[in-house]
């Protein structure tokens, strides 16, 4: 077997941990303190992590035709067009001005899905993306993002002014990092996010899922000229607290954009771990591979009424889906009912029954 050939999934490579159920249960726990200090501040529930968003766009998703067997596989196994909603965001479980600084995350929930569902799914029809922009997780496991999880949530009623502060050293120390080629998962998931334009980011899944027979990981990465000249783009937050949503909001008020969705094959089990998230898998074993375009037509990027409905009303979890793409490894077996705990809690607070759209006409 050569290294270019993809592997087959086998369920000896997960290999959870005894403990994993004990951590799952202090996940819960510490992000429901998160939630529970930002409703007890605003008299609103929000997510317990990635809380703020900056763009709330709908388009349309085309999976490509003509692909070979191992990479049409799940919703990928066929041409087709679905509608799409997108929801960027920052990492923090509260709403702050955008001059604190903090890694990006992207949810994609693609529509008229039809197939054998994933647990907890059953007789929805959506498959979801949870990505950030950055090729692996800050953790290697789910007992290791607890402990940084905890410290973060000691952080949630800190002032902004201190926040702002903060995290202005932390860029600062990222980009001495950066010039000497390297990059720390540490520095930008505590603050030191380089102050770039959102919607030039390139996200990954960061964590492996199945592709069917096979294991994967996904990014959606920008192509069209008018997002690819965003990449890098420094933004101006001083004066600005929402300084994303405007840059958003004036990009699409003038221009669409396109995405690719990408897979990477495992081909080295060794090399590309299922259980050690913070691993970044080798691109040049195996590159990523365009499997669907996703198209955004000009249109307001952000506002209240797309926040009242999409912040609100939906959910995004890597356990919306199909069985073919059941996420892997330690932080996605802890994901499932973290996600479902925060969805819950936050129906509870706000009054707002949350439901898996069917078409993009329910969502307005």
């Amino acid at each position: 077997m050569t290294a270019s050939t993809p592997l087959r999934f086998d369920p000896s490579l997960e290999r959870p941990e005894d403990d994993e159920a004990q951590v799952r249960d202090e996940l819960i726990a510490t992000m429901r303190s998160i939630s529970e200090t930002t409703y007890a501040d605003g008299g609103h529930a929000l997510r317990s992590v990635h809380a703020k968003s900056h763009a709330l766009l709908t388009g349309e998703f085309e999976v490509l035709s003509g692909l070979p067997e191992p990479l049409a596989q799940g919703l990928f196994a066929k041409p087709g067009r679905y509608p799409v909603v997108m929801r960027f965001s920052t990492n923090p479980g509260d709403i702050l001005d955008d001059g604190v600084s903090a890694p990006r995350g992207l949810a994609i929930k693609v529509v008229g899905v039809e197939g054998e569902r994933l647990p907890g799914s059953e007789g929805d029809a959506t498959q979801d993306f949870v990505m950030a922009n950055a090729p692996a997780f800050a953790a290697a496991d789910a007992a290791s993002f607890l402990k940084t999880l905890k410290l973060l949530a000691k952080t949630t009623d800190a002032s902004q002014t201190l926040k702002k502060a903060v995290s202005s050293v932390l860029r600062g120390a990222e980009a001495a990092v950066e010039a000497f080629g390297g990059k720390s998962a540490t520095l930008t998931s505590l603050g030191g996010q380089p102050l770039t334009n959102v919607l030039g980011e390139t996200f990954y899944s960061q964590t492996p899922y199945l592709h069917g027979s096979y294991v994967a990981k996904a990014s959606l990465a920008p192509v069209s000229p008018e997002l690819v000249a965003l990449t890098g783009m420094k933004v101006d937050t001083h004066g600005r607290p929402d300084a994303h949503r405007e840059e958003v909001n004036a990009f699409f008020s003038r221009s669409g954009g396109e995405w690719e969705l990408r897979v990477q094959l495992m081909t080295d089990a060794e090399a590309m771990p299922i259980e050690d998230a913070s691993v970044v898998w080798p691109e040049d074993q195996s590159p990523y591979v365009a499997v669907a375009r996703l198209r955004v037509a000009p249109q307001t990027g952000w506002s209240e009424a797309k926040a009242d409905v999409v912040d609100d009303r939906l959910s995004f979890s890597p356990w919306h889906g199909l069985a073919a793409h059941r996420p892997l490894g330690s932080i996605n077996r802890t994901r499932r009912a973290n996600y479902e705990r925060s969805r819950d809690f936050r129906a509870e607070r706000n009054g707002c029954p949350i439901h898996e759209p069917r078409s993009l006409e329910t969502l307005s």
